[in-house]
C-alpha cells in the first residue's frame, strides 16, 4: 500500500451535538433518552475498561427509524453507536467522542423461517436462546454459541463464534445475507437465501465483523442446522494443560466431527465448582459433546477415550442425557462469572487469542507459564478445538504496578499469538483494547482496511474510535 493512503481521521475531542439532538427529539419523542444513567448503561461495562457513555440512547422500533437517524447524525457529523445487549468484551460500545447510541433490542422479531432451505431472517435484536427457542419445534437450530446470551446482530458485527464452533463455523460462515443502513442512511441489502453466489464483492462478509465501523445491520439471514439424532457430552481430567491441549490436537487432526471441545485449566475448573456447586476433579478438564446418529456418537466417544488415554488422561465419561448435558454447559456459560468471583474486589480483564491448531500447546503452556509468573490470578477457558482460548485477569485497579503487569501480559499474550501465526483476538474483535496489535497483525493491510472505512463512511461517524491503532504502535 502506498504511503500517501488517506488514513482515517478520528476527532480530537467531544463536540456539541446539542442541535441534532433537538432535531433527534422532535423526530422520536420518548423513544430518545439524555438520561446519564440510560447513556451509562448502553456504554461499556463488561470489564475493566473506562465507560465513555454517548450523548443520547435512541430505542430503535424498526429500519426506519435507524435509517432516519443515521441519516440526521450524517448531516451533523455525529457520531453513531449500534448497542444490542452490552456483551461486548473490547469496548466496542463506547463512545469516546459522544454521539447517539442506537439500542436495537426492540427489533427482536423472526421474520421468516425457511424449514425446506435451512435459513431464517432475523431482526438484530433476536438473541440467540431467543432464536433457538423460536426454533424448538422445527428441528432445525442456530449454532452459533458465544457463551453469553447475544443479540444475533452485536453477534454480526464482532464475527462471533464459541464452543460449537469447531464443528458449525463461526458467524462469517453461517450469515447469507445482511441488509444494512449505511452512512448516509441509505438502506442496502447484500447477498440472498442462496447458499453461494459469485455475483460481485462479498459485502456481507466485509460487514460481518467491522464492529459498527462500516454500516449497522438492520436484517440478518442465516443458515440453519438439522438437531442430530444423538447428542452425547462428556469430561475428562488430564495431568497438565499440555496434555489437554495435546488431545485437542490429535482429535482434531484426525478429523473426528467433534462438536464442542472445550478446554479449563485447574484454576477455571475450581471456580466453576464453586459457582456451578459441581463436584470435578480440579486438575486441566475437557469438556466434550458429539453429534450424530446413536452408532456414530458411540463411534465418536470410542475414538476420543483412544485419544484421551494416550495422551495421559483419565476418567472419561459419557452420556446423552440431556438434563446431565445442560448441567454441564451451562457451567461452561457461567465460567465469566465464575472466575470473577475467584476474587470479587477486583476488575475482570478478559482477552482471548486464537492459534494453528499445530501450535496450541505451546501457546496454552508458555501463557500459563507466563500467569504464574506474574502472580496474577487468571484462568483459563478456551473453544480450543479451533485454536481459541481466553485468559481472565482479575486485577486491582487502584494498583497501578498491578495493572501495568495485566496489560503487559495481555500483550505479550497477543503478540504471543501472531507471532506462531496467529491471531491477537479469535472472537472478541478488536474495539479500543486491542488497536494497538493491529499493525503488527496485519502490516500495511490495515492502511486498505482504513481505505475501505474511509470510503464507506468518510466523515467517520459509524463507531469512530475503533479498531484503528493510535498513531504510536506498539
Amino acid at each position: 500500500m502506498s504511503d500517501n493512503l488517506t488514513m482515517v481521521s478520528e476527532p480530537t475531542s467531544k463536540k456539541d451535538y446539542s442541535d441534532a439532538i433537538e432535531q433527534l427529539k422532535q423526530l422520536f419523542g420518548e423513544q430518545l433518552s439524555v438520561n446519564l444513567t440510560t447513556r451509562q448503561q448502553h456504554a461499556h461495562t463488561m470489564t475493566w475498561l473506562e465507560n465513555q457513555p454517548p450523548d443520547a440512547v435512541l430505542v430503535a422500533n424498526d429500519k426506519q427509524d435507524v435509517a432516519k437517524a443515521v441519516a440526521l447524525c450524517h448531516q451533523y457529523e455525529m457520531p453513531v453507536i449500534a448497542f444490542g445487549i452490552g456483551s461486548s468484551l473490547e469496548g466496542q460500545l463506547n463512545a469516546p467522542y459522544g454521539g447517539l447510541c442506537i439500542d436495537m433490542s426492540e427489533m427482536n422479531e423472526v421474520l421468516q423461517v425457511n424449514n425446506e432451505d435451512l435459513t431464517v431472517t432475523v431482526q438484530p435484536g433476536v438473541t440467540r436462546e431467543q432464536l433457538n427457542h423460536y426454533l424448538r419445534d422445527t428441528g432445525l437450530f442456530f449454532p452459533i454459541d458465544p457463551g453469553a446470551n447475544a443479540t444475533i446482530g452485536g453477534m454480526v458485527a464482532t464475527r462471533a463464534s464459541g464452543t460449537n464452533a469447531v464443528r458449525y463455523g463461526t458467524m462469517k460462515d453461517v450469515v447469507l445475507a445482511l441488509e444494512v443502513v449505511t452512512a448516509d442512511g441509505k438502506i442496502i441489502k447484500t447477498g440472498t437465501r442462496a447458499k453461494k453466489s459469485a455475483a460481485g464483492y462479498d459485502l456481507t462478509r466485509l460487514m460481518i465483523g467491522s464492529e459498527g465501523t462500516l454500516g449497522i445491520v438492520t436484517e440478518i439471514t442465516l443458515k440453519l442446522f438439522g438437531i442430530t439424532e444423538c447428542i452425547g457430552s462428556g469430561i475428562c481430567h488430564f495431568p497438565t494443560v499440555e496434555a489437554a491441549c495435546e488431545a485437542t490436537m490429535m482429535t482434531i487432526q484426525m478429523c473426528l466431527p467433534i462438536a464442542r471441545i472445550e478446554l479449563l485449566d485447574t484454576l477455571q475448573v475450581k471456580a466453576c465448582n464453586r459457582y456451578s456447586n459441581l463436584t470435578l476433579k480440579e486438575m486441566p478438564t475437557l469438556f466434550v459433546e458429539f453429534h450424530g446418529s446413536e452408532a456414530g456418537v458411540q463411534e465418536q466417544a470410542q475414538i476420543f477415550a483412544e485419544i484421551v488415554a494416550e495422551c495421559g488422561g483419565s476418567d472419561f465419561a459419557w452420556d446423552s442425557n440431556e438434563e446431565a448435558r445442560n448441567k454441564l454447559w451451562h457451567a461452561r456459560h457461567n465460567a465469566y462469572p465464575a472466575s470473577c468471583a475467584l476474587r470479587p474486589e477486583a476488575k475482570a480483564l478478559s482477552t482471548d487469542a486464537c492459534v494453528p491448531i499445530s501450535r496450541l500447546a505451546e501457546c496454552v503452556s508458555e501463557t500459563a507459564k507466563d500467569i504464574e509468573a506474574s502472580g496474577m490470578v487468571g484462568p483459563i477457558v478456551g473453544h480450543v478445538g479451533d485454536g481459541n482460548f481466553h485468559v481472565l485477569l482479575l486485577v486491582d485497579t487502584n494498583n497501578p504496578e498491578e495493572v501495568q503487569t495485566a496489560e503487559a501480559l495481555v500483550g505479550r499474550l497477543a503478540k504471543r499469538a501472531i507471532d506462531m501465526d496467529g491471531t491477537c483476538t479469535g472472537e472478541h474483535g478488536i474495539g479500543q483494547g486491542k488497536q494497538k496489535y493491529m499493525q503488527h497483525e496485519h502490516g500495511d493491510a490495515v492502511l486498505l482496511m482504513q481505505a475501505i472505512k474511509q470510503a464507506l463512511d468518510p466523515k467517520n461517524i459509524l463507531n469512530p474510535g475503533k479498531i484503528w491503532p493510535p498513531e504510536a504502535v506498539v
